[in-house]
């Protein structure tokens, strides 16, 4: 396996944290899959798609844009549980940062598809 990206949760850590969230657990994909703006999004796309009310129903699709270093926040409580992601980590940190930022307060960093140990844990919520 190769080396994770700076602040991405360990598969235990994720495995408790879905455990302790339960129903409350709000996962946001924050992948581009416009190939013109973020190419490197496309393989992780082929593993697992953009959540929709049918597949994976307690994620939301919220894109960060690097250009802005901007997203779109959850209209949740602050205090949901949170994990954020997109290919491999490094777009889920600044997401997680974001949202820590505007005062979300229980979130963790789950890396993408990429990262299989840790997305076994969540990638179909």
């Amino acid at each position: 396996m190769s080396t994770r990206k700076a602040g991405v949760s360990s598969a235990e850590e994720i495995q408790s944290f879905v455990a302790k969230a339960g129903p409350r657990l709000l996962v946001i994909d924050v992948r581009n899959p416009d190939p013109a703006v973020e190419p490197g999004d496309q393989k992780s796309l082929k593993v697992a798609g953009i959540p929709s009310s049918s597949y994976r129903p307690q994620a939301v699709h919220l894109v960060y844009d690097r250009e802005t270093k901007t997203m779109p926040l959850p209209g949740v409580e602050k205090d949901t549980p949170i994990i954020t992601h997109c290919g491999g980590g490094g777009r889920g940190q600044k997401a997680k940062d974001l949202l820590m930022e505007n005062g979300f307060t229980n979130v963790i960093n789950g890396g993408g598809p990429k990262e299989t140990d840790c997305w076994k844990e969540f990638g179909e919520k």
